[in-house]
């Protein structure tokens, strides 16, 4: 299953990475583009100029001058806004400004300072004595391809959360489907052998056998159909009810001591006074027993695991410690994703399960509170009190 994590972690990068070359590449053409079109602009310019001149310039005497294509030049320009003032910076001519057509002196003014203040300008040399100046600035269409980068980088990045968020929400929704209906389905499957072996075990105390025998078998039968009944819950909201908490954590408690080994010592330390909690007793148990097991594997079965109860005044807090290997601190969130898991064998269930039930189910918090390597782990719940 860790193996699995990897890759889905490789594929995300590859993706990621292959985004970003896209967008790079696109947007290194797109300023390529964007550069050949201010060149050509500027061209367009020079055109427009020399046709200026040639306009304002007298003929020569006794040559005929046809200033068509001049006119041709000079009204071509319908998208480039540009301002002619002469020497003392009075305007002569101005096309294409973002001005209305009745605009008032000082908004002409104003529009054409912002060209002015662009400093893209071309002399125009009528004769010795004088000139004439072209200001201008980049078309619209230009603006918006120089803008286009950056539209894009912006859109390519949605995209990529937007499909990142959509494959791992249905990918979640697939796992949560097959997981719940695996579930209902192995609970539906045990019940009917766990039913016979009740009705057997009953019929069993009729033949005067053996009484520590049978209430054994009768304990181990009863498990089975707590087990069964746990998973009969999973994706359901079974409501939680006010309940002890301090005999239900014993009760778990007293479980997993009976069945690990003596090398495990297990220690509680609860308050005197009973505690409610709103709690669903067989998945709260669940919850202890997989934080033990956890525990246990962390410790190589030879450790102490420490539970304290914490009251508060609306919530309660519950912290399960152990004296194993600990967690790196990378890894405190996505020790509760599923499949995440540390063990050869194993399908890395335990703690996603137990963070469903407290969150899902109890409409509570769970969380690493504190680890280091080689010292052990203190994992902290938060449930509200009744």
């Amino acid at each position: 299953m860790a193996k699995k994590t990897d890759n889905a972690f490789l594929m995300r990068m590859a993706f990621f990475i292959g985004a970003a070359i896209i967008t790079i590449v696109s947007t290194i053409y797109s300023n390529h583009l964007a550069k050949d079109l201010a060149n050509e602009e500027k061209k367009k310019m020079e055109l427009w100029a020399e046709a200026i001149r040639l306009f304002a310039a007298e003929p020569a005497e006794g040559v005929q001058m046809d200033y068509t294509l001049s006119l041709k030049v000079i009204e071509g320009n319908t998208n480039i806004p540009v301002v002619l003032i002469d020497n003392k910076g009075n305007i002569l001519d101005y096309k294409n400004l973002d001005v209305p057509e009745n605009a008032d002196t000082s908004e002409l003014k104003e529009a054409t300072q912002k060209i002015i203040r662009k400093n893209k300008s071309i002399e125009i040399r009528i004769n010795e004595k004088i000139s004439q100046y072209i200001f201008y600035d980049d078309s619209s269409f230009l603006k918006k391809l120089t803008y286009f980068p950056f539209i894009q980088l912006l859109v390519m990045f949605v995209f990529l959360i937007v499909t990142l968020y959509a494959l791992s929400t249905s990918k979640r929704a697939e796992q949560e489907r097959v997981w719940v209906g695996l579930s209902k389905e192995t609970a539906h499957q045990l019940g009917t052998p766990i039913s016979s072996l009740m009705a057997w075990v009953e019929l069993l105390k009729l033949k005067n056998l053996d009484e520590n025998l049978l209430n054994e078998i009768s304990k181990d039968t009863q498990r089975l159909h707590t087990i069964a009944e746990r998973f009969s819950k999973i994706g359901s909201s079974p409501e939680p009810t006010p309940q002890n908490i301090k005999s239900a954590l014993e009760s778990s408690v007293q479980y997993m001591r009976d069945r690990s080994s003596r090398k495990i010592t297990f220690t509680t330390h609860v308050p005197e006074k009973d505690l409610l909690v709103y709690l669903n007793i067989p998945l709260f148990e669940w919850v202890i027993e997989n934080l033990c097991k956890n525990a246990i594997d962390a410790m190589d079965a030879t450790g102490k695991i420490d539970i304290t109860l914490i009251p508060g005044e609306k919530d309660l807090v519950i912290d399960v410690s152990d004296t194993g290997k600990g967690i790196a601190k990378a890894n405190f969130k996505t020790v509760f994703k599923p499949g995440y898991t540390t063990k050869e064998r194993g399908w890395g269930l335990g703690l996603s399960l137990v963070k469903r039930i407290i969150e899902e189910n109890h409409n509570g918090k769970i969380f690493v509170k504190s680890s280091e390597i080689g010292k052990g782990t203190t994992f902290r719940m938060i449930l509200k009190k009744a």
